[in-house]
């Protein structure tokens, strides 16, 4: 089977195609992995328990000891700790402060600021700061 890979310009842009004369069971295990690859945490909105794709996650909060996960629209709280999430989480996470990670995959653009700190702009049009300890790893990951 040939496996073919295009680089596009932005993560809404990523789809899967296979081509095939049936769907054998290698090719539906395929497509199970990539439709079901997307792991979730529990988390609380409303006080309802909600399930959460970490691929649907921007960036992660901690304030006041109590730690939130933004969405696109969603703003949720999850009973873990921000050091718990980080090891859990994939490496398209990044440690951006010492109360937050955000998804390397939801940066639109980064900027530098003055002072050393970056400001990242994420698809959803936020703006989080990315602190000075953090920018040189930052920078490295994304290949500047």
């Amino acid at each position: 089977m040939k496996v073919e890979i295009q680089k596009v310009n932005s993560y809404e842009e990523e789809q899967a195609v296979i081509r095939a004369v049936q769907v054998t069971e290698n090719i539906q295990t395929a497509i199970n992995a990539l439709e079901n690859s997307a792991p979730v945490i529990t988390a609380r909105c409303n006080g309802e328990a909600v399930f959460c794709p970490i691929d649907k996650i921007y960036y992660i909060e901690s304030v006041d000891k109590r730690t939130f996960v933004y969405t696109r629209d969603d703003c949720l709280e999850v009973q873990y700790r921000l050091y718990e999430l980080e090891n859990t989480l994939s490496r398209n996470f990044f440690r951006a402060a010492r109360a937050m990670i955000i998804n390397m995959r939801k940066i639109k653009s980064v900027r530098a600021e003055i002072n050393g700190r970056m400001t990242a702009e994420l698809l959803n049009g936020e703006r989080v700061i990315i602190a000075r300890s953090y920018v040189k790893e930052l920078k490295e990951r994304l290949g500047l």
